[in-house]
């Protein structure tokens, strides 16, 4: 899964500066209905990514079964963190 395809597919934009607050939530919640009912560990985790950027990820347990998924997320967030401390 593309990012630039996943915010165009639920966002109806790929710029993410120009998704109107309304669009933001409706798109999260259609995200939250396709996470639930995905069953491809792939594209469940790149569901969830995105879903982590904009606030609205599940909890890693309830998310993901594998504790191999849940490592990677936590690897992600901790990566993701590394990356904020560096901007300040």
């Amino acid at each position: 899964m593309d990012f630039d395809d996943l915010l165009h597919r639920y966002f109806g934009s790929s710029a993410i500066a120009e998704i109107q607050p309304g669009g933001l939530m409706a798109g999260i919640d259609r995200m939250l209905v396709d996470f639930g009912l995905e069953q491809d560990r792939g594209k469940r985790f790149a569901l969830w990514s995105l879903l982590h950027l904009l606030g609205a990820a599940p909890d890693l347990e309830a998310a993901f079964e594998s504790p191999a998924d849940r490592e990677a997320a936590r690897d992600l967030i901790d990566m993701l963190a590394a990356t904020e401390q560096g901007d300040g």
